[in-house]
């Protein structure tokens, strides 16, 4: 049977708005809210203003929310701002008293957001991160033992567990080890098309046709119109693109042609200088004006490259919108060079990941090792018993300073391999499992790295400036530890049910999460407890 819909469109008076009922409790986004240390991570934000000057900010949780949504749901910043406008569970995430159909803020105020928040602001929010994790799990593994020996639920004075276990790893910080460190790199590649030094050339040529062209029109001496022969440059240029795979030779020739037309653009940009007025800017769009100041070090690099038939220089630039970018080289092969930021990551066993390190010049992760140990040291409190990496780590000096204070490595012993006899048979196969099972101790960190790239858009940076990428990465990296943190945050709550020490989570709820106390939205049951936050 066919039922026939009308399909004109009901006006907006009549369409059926259920939301006068109430917000559902269990939505994602209200049980990311609830768990977040939102009081820390506004802490971390706020470190970078003043507060006696400036205009004030916008709220730290409606920033830090929005940039959370923006990469948990990759979306771009015009839309990210569009779906909080519409969504009600989106605006309760980043705290709003009620919804509002009013845009909350202009989409190019993310650029702003994240020139401010750099590499020390990201810091603090991964502390934050980690301090919360931990405070989760000293609750389940003290309140569980607490159980096993009486079953009585624990008393109101077992509240403060943050201060019990610092004064803990006070007495015991010299000695304690525990957990393990997982180490790696690797590079978050940015959104740039792939660089040849032809392709490089022409759009350097255009650039300064472009150039060529704004100082001509405003110049006050006009004469003759320099010569840029775009036209020919261009169809030499398409001769070669267009061939599928052209010969050396044919590649050489073009380089040759294309810093022929840009040495002579340049010289014509030099000389339309000269009869410009000293003391006004220059009348060249800021974006421009940029290009401009890269294009001359492009040209040396291309020029000597091309003089010593060599394919690799010092500084190399591939990009010339983004001229911090590096080549860096990986050795995969399906990608023996990756343009990017390299970055060296530690994984906890919980599976917090931590940005140690970004840079984007290439660089020897080995090195990063010791630091990486103190990072881990300063985070938690303690050495770890055992750090996890691959080869490139176990260099002498590394595992002398894992020797020194008693930390395993997990790698494969330096020198040359044992002969294998009737005595020490048994204790070689021993040792061999013992590093394959090392080796897959590893898994974790590279599962992360592809979470990241294929999950949240590692490998795809969108941002344009050196400042930005690193927002975007850090930002990245952050929303993949608030999954873990959720995970936590409801492995508590269950065996908060389980064993019936529901006043604990209620006195851990009103440190983690004052905003909502403050207006009184107290839990008034267990009941109610169990139907707000279990899944």
């Amino acid at each position: 049977m066919i039922r026939y819909q009308n399909p004109s469109q009901l006006a907006l008076i009549d369409f059926e708005w259920p939301f006068q009922t109430g917000l559902d409790e269990n939505n994602r986004w209200v049980k990311l809210s609830h768990c977040l240390p939102w009081e820390k991570l506004a802490d971390s934000y706020y470190q970078s203003f003043k507060a006696t000057t400036g205009r004030p900010p916008k709220d730290a949780r409606l920033v830090i929310g929005a940039v959370i949504i923006k990469h948990k749901l990759q979306l771009s910043d015009r839309e990210t701002v569009a779906q909080i406008q519409e969504n009600p569970y989106l605006q309760y995430f980043v705290g709003l008293p009620g919804y509002q159909s009013a845009e909350l803020f202009a989409p190019s105020l993310f650029v702003e957001i994240r020139k401010r928040m750099g590499q020390s602001v990201f810091d603090g929010f991964q502390q934050a991160i980690v301090d919360a994790t931990e405070e989760r799990k000293s609750l389940i593994e003290r309140d569980e033992k607490a159980t096993d020996s009486d079953d009585e639920p624990p008393s109101s004075s077992v509240q403060d567990g943050s201060s019990v276990q610092g004064e803990l790893l006070e007495d015991a910080q010299q000695e304690k080890k525990e957990g393990k460190l997982i180490i790696d790199a690797t590079v978050a590649p940015q959104a740039i098309r792939y660089p040849t030094d032809l392709s490089l050339l022409n759009e350097a040529r255009e650039f300064t046709e472009q150039i060529i062209d704004e100082l001509y029109e405003r110049s006050e001496k006009k004469g003759r119109k320099p010569r840029t022969y775009r036209v020919k440059a261009r169809k030499a240029y398409l001769a070669i693109a267009k061939q599928k795979r052209p010969g050396i030779k044919i590649r050489r020739k073009g380089v040759k042609q294309q810093l022929q037309y840009l040495r002579r653009n340049l010289r014509y940009i030099e000389q339309l200088l000269k009869h410009w007025p000293e003391g006004e800017p220059v009348p060249l769009p800021d974006w421009l004006m940029r290009r401009y100041w890269v294009i001359p070090h492009l040209y040396a690099q291309q020029k000597a490259m091309y003089d010593s038939n060599t394919k690799r220089c010092d500084d190399r630039i591939v990009s010339i919108s983004q001229p911090h970018v590096r080549p860096i080289v990986r050795g995969k092969q399906n990608k023996p060079v990756e343009f990017g930021a390299k970055l060296s990551v530690s994984l906890t066993a919980d599976g917090i990941a931590c940005v140690d390190r970004l840079s984007w010049d290439a660089y020897h992760e080995g090195h990063d090792l010791v630091a990486q140990v103190e990072r881990y040291r300063e985070r938690l409190g303690y050495y770890p018993e055992v750090v996890y990496a691959d080869p490139a780590y176990g260099s002498h000096d590394n595992r002398r300073y894992l020797k020194k204070r008693g930390i395993r490595f997990a790698g494969k012993p330096l020198g040359r391999p044992k002969k294998e006899t009737e005595e020490n048979r048994e204790v070689l196969r021993e040792e061999k499992a013992q590093r394959q099972a090392d080796y897959r101790q590893r898994i974790p960190i590279e599962g992360k790295f592809g979470q990241g790239k294929n999950g949240y858009g590692l490998n795809y940076i969108r941002a344009k400036r050196a400042d930005t990428s690193v927002a975007w990465i850090n930002s990245i990296f952050l929303v993949m530890n608030l999954a873990i943190l959720l995970q936590l945050f409801f492995a508590l709550v269950k065996s908060a049910i389980k064993f019936g020490w529901i006043g604990t989570i209620l006195s851990f709820a009103s440190r983690a999460m004052p905003w909502r106390f403050r207006f009184g939205q107290r839990f008034s049951s267990i009941r109610s407890f169990e139907l707000r936050f279990c899944f």
